[in-house]
């Protein structure tokens, strides 16, 4: 055999395992988030003990919440644009730039308002039996939802 021929066997090899790997990826159902960590969706619905009523209407305030908080980022991205641009004028209109830290505050205010009232939500969810959970749940959020450390380099 030469050269080409085991390069061109090559070649076909690693693209049909290539092939093989990303249909994997995407036909296989994960539920868990990156680095295997659970989704805050099945993260709660575990902890709560939710029933298949209940998982509905999570579901309904997850799409309104995912909205708001949609919304809320691309109105942080415009402000975070709007500001840096001013870095490209020769001298930095102080007043525009301290209205727009402003704005950029309240609208962080505002998403961590829409992650409360999210929580208000769930807790309206729950039936009586539920509420001790709730409230330990209550207690890990923090941990719970936050994002993963990234190492240090």
């Amino acid at each position: 055999m030469n050269k080409t021929k085991v390069l061109g066997f090559a070649v076909i090899a690693l693209l049909v395992l290539n092939f093989g790997i990303l249909s994997f990826l995407f036909f296989s159902k994960n539920e868990d988030g990156p680095r295997g960590r659970k989704m805050p969706r099945e993260i709660i619905i575990e902890k709560l003990h939710f029933d298949e009523n209940q998982i509905v209407e999570y579901d309904k305030t997850i799409k309104i919440h995912q909205e708001n908080i949609r919304n809320l980022d691309d109105s942080i991205k415009s402000a975070k644009n709007e500001l840096y641009q001013l870095l490209n004028s020769d001298t930095i209109d102080s007043v525009k730039k301290d209205s727009l830290f402003l704005k950029l505050a309240d609208l962080q205010k505002q998403i961590e308002t829409t992650h409360f009232n999210h929580f208000i939500e769930i807790k309206k969810l729950c039936k009586k039996e539920q509420l001790p959970d709730y409230k330990n749940l209550t207690e890990e959020l923090s941990k719970l939802f936050s994002h993963p450390r990234r190492p240090k380099h």
